[in-house]
């Protein structure tokens, strides 16, 4: 018997995050799992055909106003049926929160970090969870994390039972692979970069990324080593960032960061394959698919020793404390001039990354919902 899908696709826009990307990967493959019927998308409680649409426009047009007006009179109608809907389909709501015309589901709790790091939040966000998550999981049958870190600590945070949380791990795009200079050279013009001639961080710029200590530990790497590889940040501006994004500002004065802001998707598996190598410093992360994407990209790779990082790097990364920052610029400037480390680190890390993959991703989340009532 086939089963029936509502997905929560609030997550998906032009400017695709990490949640975003997963959130387009179930969205365009479940599909095609076998076992799966009708699938529909439902975004802010209203029923959206075309998930695609909100690649290219996250807000969709306002109905005419005679259709607002028949919607309006026929509400209480329409909320039955809704909840009919809801009530004979498997609802998901892959960015924590369940829809509120679903009695019951899964989730996919990516991390923690708002009840443990709540001072790196905006405000908003930490009301929406105090005031819905609580409410999200007295309705959740079941609960995907994306790592087993995030596994234990949504199990003690939640009380949920071990046979109610399943880790499913992300998956990478076959866009990221390594590549030749030569193919790298007329994409990376534009950017001012050249092949091999750049270290990359891609990353929201927040505080928990440790994107401030980054910066620190690159001032104090010798000059010679600065000069020869600048280091690109690539990611949006997120929130608590004014001086995180002064200090970016002075750095670029200095010549040796290059902040590209936020990299089209085409673009971007370009930008990996060009660096020379990738550094991660988040404290805290689900599962931390940059990383994931720069191994498979052929890039060594350095990651905070916190959180998932570890686990999903899977000992092909270098891992440091960002804190330390002159421990930090050590191993960074190991990272750049050691070719051993660096052959090494390359080879490792394309095994790793060679594990993971989206399809794995959503057919493991399709055993989930098999296992629901």
């Amino acid at each position: 018997m086939k089963r029936s899908v509502t997905l929560s696709v609030e997550a998906l826009d032009p400017q695709l995050t990490g949640v975003g990307r997963y959130v387009w990967e179930l969205a365009r493959r479940l599909p095609t799992q076998a076992g799966i019927g009708k699938i529909r998308f439902l975004r802010n409680g209203e029923w959206f055909p075309d998930p695609a649409r909100l690649l290219v426009d996250p807000s969709p047009k306002k109905r005419p106003k005679h259709i607002r007006w028949l919607r309006k009179r026929a509400k209480p109608l329409l909320r039955l049926r809704d909840e009919w809907l809801a009530r004979s389909s498997i609802c998901h709501g892959p960015n924590f929160f369940l829809p509120d015309i679903a009695e019951k589901g899964v989730i996919t709790v990516h991390d923690l970090s708002v009840f443990r790091y709540p001072e790196t939040h905006p405000a908003a966000r930490r009301e929406h969870f105090d005031r819905d998550f609580a409410r999200t999981l007295e309705r959740a049958s079941h609960i995907i994390t994306v790592s087993e870190a995030i596994r234990q600590e949504v199990m003690d945070f939640t009380g949920f039972s071990v046979d109610k949380v399943t880790t499913v791990y992300q998956g990478v795009g076959s866009a990221f692979q390594p590549r030749d200079a030569d193919m790298l050279t007329p994409p990376l013009a534009p950017y001012g970069l050249t092949p091999g001639g750049y270290a990359l961080c891609v990353s929201t710029i927040e505080p928990r990324k440790r994107i401030g200590e980054l910066l620190q530990a690159w001032r104090r790497l010798p000059v010679a080593v600065r000069a020869r590889w600048p280091l690109v940040l690539a990611g949006s501006s997120g929130w608590l960032s004014e001086d995180i994004l002064r200090d970016m500002a002075q750095a670029e004065r200095e010549g040796w960061l290059h902040y590209v802001r936020y990299v089209p998707e085409q673009d971007l598996p370009l930008l990996y394959a060009g660096a020379a190598l990738f550094v991660y410093p988040s404290v805290y992360e689900g599962f931390g698919l940059p990383p994931i994407e720069a191994m498979a990209s052929g890039i060594p790779t350095v990651v905070a020793d916190a959180s998932c990082l570890p686990e999903v790097t899977g000992g092909a990364g270098m891992l440091v404390q960002p804190e330390d920052v002159d421990a930090f610029a050590r191993h960074l400037e190991q990272a750049l001039t050691d070719a051993q480390w660096r052959a090494q680190a390359r080879e490792a890390g394309l095994v790793v990354a060679g594990g993971y993959s989206w399809d794995r991703c959503v057919k493991e989340t399709v055993d989930v919902y098999r296992r629901l009532d």
